[in-house]
């Protein structure tokens, strides 16, 4: 199979919500080689009681058959699964494995980098300066921050919904080309919307959707000019603290808490597949830096969903969703609804992640992967994500159509 070229193989991650961006004839997939070991049954311990007894032994066995057998279709290495059904039962089960050169086991107790789900949190956080009455949802961002190009039309809401027009950082050849060359280089927030700034806006402000890393480093910034705190701090004290997510953090340099999964990708300036664990992850900063674990994440799929650090105003501002043009999927602020379920995933060199709440049922799923390498012209969490729902909640398939 044809493999990605470096540039273009940096812009599905960086600009992907795990397959919320076209993948052309040259995005064809690379697939990893990693076998699917059995199954390594759960030690997930943090359920509620309503939640805590097991899905029936044929619900849990076509599952189990549909997940591994999208890991061998799509050469995925390891997956992490949790779902929660209330008043039917949860399914909590990891699958492959963690590192591909010691073949140790998946399980459902290791960090993993998150992607872009980081950036539900980058909004809560400008969404509680909004409740403060700190920033005005439509209010330019030149009122806060200076050298946006065409800042003083392109408002705070319109950062947060993707509908800015600014040119994606990430899809700029020469950061493609500085980020591979050096996937240990620490970069700063400026130094990546100067990438994006060389290139005029793509279109006029609030006129159409398109996925851009560059909004939420703006946002980041705009966090830490309006709170006097890093977004690092500002987010532990407000955010994952209060919600007991004491596993969710930012990490400093290339380091994962332990235990972690590795994490295996095709976005490198050879194609071939790399171990990119320890790759440093300053170059998505507020828009997709964090590392999280299975626990926390189902945690947050619902406080995220329902508004619990926010006031039921903003939390309504929040779930307005306006069309993205692709079929089926719908975007709020920092937040999407694909086929009745809302949350976010993620994406980015080595590690994939899917958080999504289904209100109509209360119902949760967390994906976890250690690979990002796009099989069947799809993300591979959304090929886990579309195997698991189709079977769980028929009338709400979690998918995005492949090429998109």
């Amino acid at each position: 199979m044809r493999r990605r070229s470096p540039v273009r193989t940096l812009v599905v991650a960086a600009l992907a919500v795990a397959g919320l961006l076209p993948l052309t004839a040259a995005g064809a997939p690379t697939l990893a080689t990693a076998a699917v070991p059995s199954v390594v049954p759960a030690v997930y311990s943090g359920v509620e009681d309503d939640e805590a007894r097991e899905l029936g032994p044929e619900l849990r066995a076509k599952l189990d058959e549909a997940v591994q057998r999208v890991m061998r279709e799509a050469g995925i290495p390891g997956v992490q699964v949790g779902l929660w059904l209330p008043g039917r039962g949860r399914y909590v089960r990891s699958f492959g494995v963690a590192d591909k050169e010691t073949g140790a086991p998946m399980t459902d107790r290791l960090n993993q980098r998150i992607g872009s789900e980081t950036k539900t949190f980058t909004a809560t956080a400008v969404l509680q300066l909004v409740d403060q009455g700190l920033v005005g949802l439509d209010e330019p961002i030149a009122t806060y921050l200076d050298g946006v190009p065409c800042g003083e039309i392109i408002t705070v809401r319109e950062l947060l919904e993707m509908r800015s027009g600014l040119f994606p950082y990430s899809a700029d050849a020469d950061f493609g080309n500085d980020f591979l060359g050096d996937p240990q280089r620490v970069f700063t927030p400026q130094e990546l919307l100067a990438y994006g700034y060389k290139h005029d806006n793509v279109f006029a402000p609030g006129t159409r959707y398109q996925y851009s890393n560059s909004n939420y480093i703006l946002l980041g910034l705009l966090v830490e000019k309006l709170s006097g705190q890093s977004i690092e701090q500002f987010v532990h004290d407000r955010i994952t603290a209060p919600s007991g997510l004491g596993h969710t953090l930012y990490p400093e340099g290339t380091e994962l808490p332990v235990p972690y999964a590795h994490g295996y990708t095709d976005q490198t300036l050879s194609g071939e597949i790399a171990d990119s664990t320890h790759w440093n992850p300053s170059w998505a900063w507020s828009a997709g830096a964090m590392v999280s674990d299975l626990r926390d994440l189902k945690h947050w799929a619902k406080d995220l969903a329902t508004g619990t650090l926010l006031s039921p105003a903003t939390q309504a501002e929040r779930l307005k969703m306006l069309p993205t043009g692709i079929p089926g999927a719908d975007y709020g602020l920092g937040i999407f609804n694909i086929g009745g379920w809302i949350g976010h995933n993620g994406s980015l060199p080595g590690y994939e992640s899917l958080t999504i709440y289904l209100p109509e049922e209360c119902a949760t799923l967390v994906l976890l992967l250690n690979s990002d390498i796009t099989a069947q012209n799809s993300e591979p969490s959304t090929l886990v994500g579309k195997a698991v729902t189709s079977i769980v909640t028929p009338d709400h398939v979690y998918d995005i159509p492949p090429g998109k």
